[in-house]
C-alpha cells in the first residue's frame, strides 16, 4: 500500500533504559510501514544528555515551539545511584521539567479505558483527567546542607538592590541539616488556570482544584486567590454546562476522588499532580495504560507516556531473558503526535490512522491478547486473557491494524 504523508514533521524525543527499546519496535512494527514518518529527532538518553552538557534537552523543547507537536520517550532523571551508574559529569535535573518550564505548559493525564481492564477502585465508571502545572515548585528548587550553627535567611530584594524583607528560615543551633528555597509565578499560575478550565469546558468535565493553604497560607494562599479570580471569567459558560468549580485540601480531594465515580478534572500542583497521577493511573489498572499530554499556552503539545522507563524490565533485557511490557501508553504517545499533527496540518488519513491504531491496541487486549501486567485486572466473559511478551504483543496489535 502506499504509505500515509506527512507535510510537517513531529519532534522526536528519544528516551531511556525498557522504553527506549519499545520505541524502536514501535517505529518498527506499528508506524513505519504505514506512515511515510517525518520527524525531527533528538536523543534525550541520559549518556546524551550527559555528554551534551544536556544542552539536547533545551533544543528538542525550542524545536517543539517551532514545530508545534512533540512526542516524547520515558527518560531518567539521575539520582546518586545513577550518577555512578551512568558515570555522569552532573546530576542533571529532570528533562520533563526543562521542556515544561521552556513551554510554561499544563500536563494533562487521563487513563485509557479498556473493555475488560477492572479499575481496582469499583466506583470509578469515568475517566479522572489530572491536570498538574508543569511549572516551578520543588522541580525548579534550589536546596542546599547547612552546618552546625549556620542560620538560613530568605531575603528579598528590588530591582535596585535594597533588601526588603529578610526573614530567618531555621537557626541551624546544635545541628545540621538542609533547606531549600523555591518559587512559582503569577503568570504561570493564571495559565495553568484558563488551561484547566478551558479544557474542563471542551470535555464536558467539572473542575476541583487542592492545595494546602491552612498550612502554606502564603504560597498555596496565591495559588488559590488566582484561581478563583480566573473562574469568575469561565463561571457563566461552566454553570450553563452544568459544570462546577471547587477549591478544596488536597487531602479532602483524595477522600472526594477516592469515593468519586470519575468523570472530574483534578487539578494539582507540581508536585502533588506527579505523585496523584500515578496513584489515579495505578487505581485505573495500570500505569501503563495512563496518557500524558503537555500543553502550552500558545497551542503547542507534546506527548508521551505517563509512566517511567521501566527500570526492571531492561535489566532483564539486557539479560537476554524476555520481558512482558506493557507499551500502550507508548503507543498512544505516537498516536496522541500524529493525531494532532494531521488535525493541525489538515491531513486526515494520518489523523485517521492514529485513530485505528489505538482501536488496534485495544481490540487486542479487550480480545484476550496482553502483557503480564494486565491479565490479573482482565475479565470478560468468555475470554481467558493470554500473557504475551513485550514484543509479540505489538504484534498482536500489527495484526490488527
Amino acid at each position: 500500500m502506499k504509505k500515509i504523508q506527512m507535510t510537517t514533521p513531529l519532534v522526536e524525543m528519544d528516551g531511556d533504559e525498557m522504553t527506549r527499546v519499545l520505541w524502536k519496535d514501535i517505529k518498527e512494527i506499528l508506524i513505519l510501514p504505514h506512515v511515510d514518518l517525518k520527524t525531527e529527532y533528538y536523543d534525550l538518553g541520559l549518556p546524551n544528555r550527559d555528554a551534551t552538557g544536556d544542552t539536547v534537552t533545551v533544543e528538542s523543547a525550542l524545536a517543539t515551539k517551532k514545530y508545534g507537536v512533540a512526542v516524547k520517550c520515558a527518560t531518567i532523571t539521575p539520582n546518586v545511584q545513577r550518577m555512578s551508574e551512568y558515570n555522569l559529569h552532573e546530576m542533571w535535573k529532570s528533562p520533563n521539567g526543562t521542556i515544561r518550564r521552556i513551554l510554561d505548559g499544563t500536563v494533562f493525564r487521563a487513563p485509557i479505558l479498556c473493555d475488560g481492564i477492572r479499575p481496582y477502585i469499583p466506583s470509578w465508571k469515568k475517566p479522572i483527567v489530572l491536570a498538574r502545572h508543569a511549572y516551578g515548585d520543588v522541580y525548579s528548587a534550589v536546596d542546599g546542607v547547612a552546618a552546625e550553627g549556620n542560620k538560613v535567611y530568605l531575603v528579598t530584594e528590588n530591582k535596585e538592590g535594597q533588601v526588603l524583607s529578610k526573614q530567618l528560615v531555621h537557626d541551624f543551633n546544635g545541628t545540621a541539616g538542609v533547606v531549600q528555597g523555591m518559587h512559582n509565578c503569577d503568570a504561570s499560575v493564571r495559565s495553568f488556570a484558563h488551561s484547566c478550565f478551558t479544557y474542563a469546558l471542551d470535555a464536558g468535565l467539572p473542575v476541583m482544584f487542592a492545595t494546602k493553604d491552612t498550612i502554606s497560607k502564603v504560597y498555596d494562599g496565591q495559588f488559590k486567590k488566582i484561581f478563583a479570580e480566573v473562574y469568575e471569567e469561565y463561571r457563566e459558560r461552566m454553570e450553563a454546562k452544568g459544570l462546577w468549580y471547587l477549591y478544596t485540601l488536597i487531602d479532602d480531594a483524595v477522600a472526594r476522588i477516592v469515593r468519586s465515580e470519575g468523570g472530574i478534572l483534578w487539578a494539582c500542583k507540581n508536585y502533588d499532580g506527579d505523585v496523584m497521577s500515578d496513584m489515579v493511573a495505578t487505581a485505573y489498572g495500570s500505569l501503563g495504560m495512563m496518557t500524558s499530554v503537555l500543553v502550552s499556552p500558545d497551542g503547542k503539545y507534546e506527548f508521551e507516556a505517563a509512566h517511567g522507563t521501566v527500570t526492571r524490565h531492561y535489566y532483564k533485557y539486557l539479560k537476554g531473558e524476555e520481558t512482558s511490557t506493557n507499551s500502550v501508553a507508548t503507543i498512544f504517545a505516537w498516536t496522541g503526535a500524529l493525531k494532532k499533527r494531521g488535525e493541525l496540518d489538515g491531513n486526515a488519513p494520518l489523523a485517521a490512522f492514529a485513530e485505528k491504531l489505538e482501536r488496534a491496541t485495544l481490540s487486542a487486549i479487550e480480545e484476550g491478547e496482553m502483557t503480564g501486567d494486565l491479565i490479573p485486572l482482565f475479565s470478560r466473559e468468555g475470554i481467558v486473557p493470554q500473557k504475551l511478551s513485550s514484543e509479540e504483543f505489538l504484534r498482536a496489535v500489527a495484526k490488527r491494524l
